[in-house]
């Protein structure tokens, strides 16, 4: 009887070429579109993420699912396989591919650590050569849930390349127990899923905080750091606060949250409003509701918000106040004679 062979695809030689985009469009119902080599859309990944948008899947999260399936794609395109004939297999070379293949080198400045390192005073470390393990989880978990709309929906395809872990993925392991033997506990970690790596604690010692504090040469910076501290809420959150929730007697700041979407407030430090407070007296980034816009009030603007520039740049958000001499940020109306953006 002739011996089983098998052939072992070598990942290590193959070549993914870098065919096919993710473009964005100003449909609300279809923000994102996978498109493929020929240019043609992938009609399979637009039902999903129009599935996926309907279960409340915010934009960003469709760009990122997007995007791993378009690292999917490219791969099924170098083994020649169609994305409803993948198997197991296609799985098991698309993992190792991610686990060993090296990321698309990007311009970084002459200065900048070496890829892997690891500051030596926060503890972060930077982003290394290859694909970090969070990365190939993320891309397993979305091919997952990929074919298994595509399986409850259409019926086809029969197997999910990637499937469910734990219980789901041995379907009942228990349901038929013999009570002589021990119950089975079933695997945490699914199919050619990585595992999940643990993140080390960091702190970055009260000294090199005290010098960073130290060196900053503005108040609006103190600010920024003493709210990113103490509330514990990310930059993107802080920036996009509205000076109408900022509570300075309940010492509270309201940030909407990145994931969710939903108002919270955090409370914060006393230093950190003692910090904004100055802020708003050497530059208008936090001008009062009451304060008129650069054109005497002509226009109802919206409230201000925190800006980021310096006195003399451009604001990247629109403030009904600012230090800068010319129109109205917001209606651009020419400025009356003799008002001053400066509180006096």
């Amino acid at each position: 009887m002739p011996e089983h062979s098998t052939t072992v695809r070598d990942v290590a030689v193959l070549k993914v070429a870098r065919v096919g985009r993710v473009e964005k469009s100003d449909d609300p119902l279809r923000p994102f579109r996978l498109v493929d080599a020929d240019g043609t859309e992938v009609a399979a990944v637009s039902e999903f993420l129009h599935h996926m948008l309907a279960d409340d899947a915010s934009p960003t999260s469709l760009r990122s699912y997007a995007y791993e399936l378009l690292a999917w794609v490219r791969f099924l395109r170098a083994v020649d396989v169609p994305w409803y004939l993948a198997s197991r297999v296609e799985a098991r070379d698309f993992a190792l591919w991610l686990k060993t293949t090296k990321k698309p080198p990007r311009q970084r400045r002459p200065d900048a650590p070496a890829p892997g390192s690891v500051n030596p005073v926060t503890g972060k470390a930077v982003p290394g050569e290859n694909y970090a393990a969070r990365t190939r989880r993320h891309a397993r978990a979305v091919i997952g849930s990929f074919y298994e709309y595509h399986r409850e929906t259409h019926g086809r395809p029969l197997i999910n390349p990637f499937p469910q872990g734990g219980a789901a993925d041995e379907g009942s392991p228990n349901a038929h127990h013999n009570p002589m033997q021990p119950f089975r506990r079933p695997s945490r970690r699914g199919t050619y899923q990585p595992k999940e790596p643990k993140p080390t604690p960091r702190i970055i010692p009260d000294q090199a905080f005290n010098d960073l504090f130290a060196a900053l040469k503005y108040n609006r910076d103190r600010a920024l750091i003493a709210f990113y501290i103490s509330t514990g809420a990310r930059a993107s959150e802080l920036l996009g606060v509205p000076q109408g929730l900022v509570a300075p007697g309940e010492q509270t700041i309201g940030v909407v949250r990145k994931g969710s979407q939903v108002l919270q407030h955090l409370p914060a430090s006393a230093d950190a409003f003692v910090w904004l407070r100055s802020t708003s007296k050497n530059c208008a980034a936090w001008s009062p509701s009451t304060r008129r816009s650069r054109c005497g009030g002509r226009c109802d603007g919206p409230s201000a918000r925190w800006s980021t520039t310096l006195p003399g740049w451009s604001s990247p958000v629109r403030t009904s106040c600012s230090a800068r001499t010319g129109p109205c940020t917001i209606c651009g109306t020419a400025r009356p004679r003799g008002w001053s953006a400066i509180p006096t």
